[in-house]
């Protein structure tokens, strides 16, 4: 029998569109661990600035080596799902250390950051209850809500990004449902900007709501220790429920995690359909996960290491007469405004050797395409200076800096 000819034919109608939109996505391929440095394919050498490598522990030594000694001790995989065929030690134990890291009583960890917000959004919510979400949080977020949504008929709404007075205010219109739930980023992966935690934690009592906060870009991140959004407000272990990943800051695998009481992570196990019917996450990532915990505990400095050089960063952005959005966390955009703009000076970076994503339309919003730099503590200062004269030549070949 043939391939569906029409089908195919439709797939790439469908991308020569996304090419002449010039929104098509190319893959660059490396040949060396993830790190500040790292060769590319065709390239050579290349500086990364647009990796979640925030700590620098993709090339670590002892996360490596956890997680060759995990593969060692465990095999390559569990064979089935957790409940079925039984689960591994070394998945307890860094459940116990996720929940110690970030402030809750325990954790489920997943085989994605995106199947912990999944299942955890849909095993929750019940018919009769409210869900409220800001306007740019994580499409992982965006689509439990829908996927939740279909299958109770609970009631949903979005508010604009960081409008609490909006959030106030759809609340108080849904006061009549069983339970209110709030969804928010802790950090707010295209604008780096942080959630208002404080005055979430507040509304949620104020309106006896969840609060669920989806801390992968500040897990490993801000805080003075790296505990994410909540330490850095000073208010740890005082949300509802904590979303993170394992894939960025935390050794920069894959895997998420979701934390929070006891009884929420016993219900996920007896209910949450992406564990139930997936195999646990692998051993020699939970081994490598687990060590990137441990690092980060007791080297605190890589932590400060980070925010020093964000700080430099942004500074030196400025100096330069560019104009990143105002912030603090290693997120740092730079709006460039068309996404043609965004996509060439992109592509004329990396001929400098510097690579940095250029984001824009149906990503960001019309008018605000922009190069998304990401700093890690892995960056020397040399490397950060480089950076920011390659951008802000290019930016003047461009015409975007007069």
């Amino acid at each position: 029998m043939s391939l569906n000819q029409h089908f195919i034919s439709d797939l790439n109608s469908r991308i020569s569109k996304l090419k002449e939109e010039r929104v098509y996505k190319t893959l660059n391929y490396l040949e060396s661990p993830q790190s500040a440095h790292v060769k590319m394919e065709g390239r050579g050498d290349v500086l990364i600035l647009s990796s979640n490598n925030y700590l620098g522990l993709c090339d670590e030594p002892s996360v490596v080596q956890a997680g060759i000694d995990g593969l060692e001790k465990y095999g390559a995989g569990t064979g089935s799902v957790r409940f079925i065929c039984g689960t591994f030690t070394i998945h307890r134990e860094l459940e116990e250390a996720l929940a110690r890291f970030v402030g809750t009583e325990s954790s489920m960890s997943f085989v994605a950051a995106w199947n912990a917000n999944e299942g955890l959004t849909s095993t929750v919510v019940e018919e009769g209850d409210f869900v409220c979400s800001d306007a740019l949080n994580h499409a992982s977020i965006i689509d439990s809500i829908r996927l939740a949504k279909a299958i109770t008929k609970c009631t949903t709404a979005v508010y604009p990004h960081g409008d609490l007075d909006d959030l106030v205010a759809k609340l108080k219109a849904n006061k009549g449902a069983k339970r209110r739930l709030i969804w928010t980023d802790g950090i707010f992966s295209m604008e780096g900007s942080i959630a208002k935690l404080p005055q979430l934690l507040q509304i949620a009592r104020d309106h006896d709501a969840v609060l669920i906060v989806d801390d992968s870009h500040a897990t490993g991140v801000i805080g003075a220790t790296g505990r994410g959004t909540p330490e850095h407000f000073g208010v740890l272990g005082e949300v509802d429920v904590i979303t993170s990943t394992l894939g960025k800051a935390l050794g920069g695998a894959s895997g998420g995690f979701v934390a929070g009481p006891a009884s929420l992570c016993d219900m996920l196990t007896q209910r949450a359909r992406p564990q139930l019917f997936s195999n646990a996450l692998p051993p020699t990532v939970a081994s490598s996960a687990l060590a990137a915990v441990r690092f980060i505990e007791a080297h605190p400095e890589r932590v400060r290491t980070l925010h020093e050089n964000t700080r430099h960063f942004r500074a030196a952005l400025v100096s330069s007469g560019l104009k990143p959005l105002e912030g603090e966390t290693p997120i740092v955009p730079i709006i460039i405004g068309e996404t043609a703009d965004a996509i060439r000076m992109s592509e004329m970076l990396l001929d400098e050797g510097i690579f940095v994503t250029g984001f824009g339309f149906p990503v960001v919003p019309h008018g605000t395409a922009r190069l998304r730099c990401q700093v890690s503590a892995a960056h020397s200062r040399a490397d950060l200076d480089r950076a920011v004269e390659s951008i802000r030549k290019v930016a003047g070949k461009v015409g975007i800096l007069k």
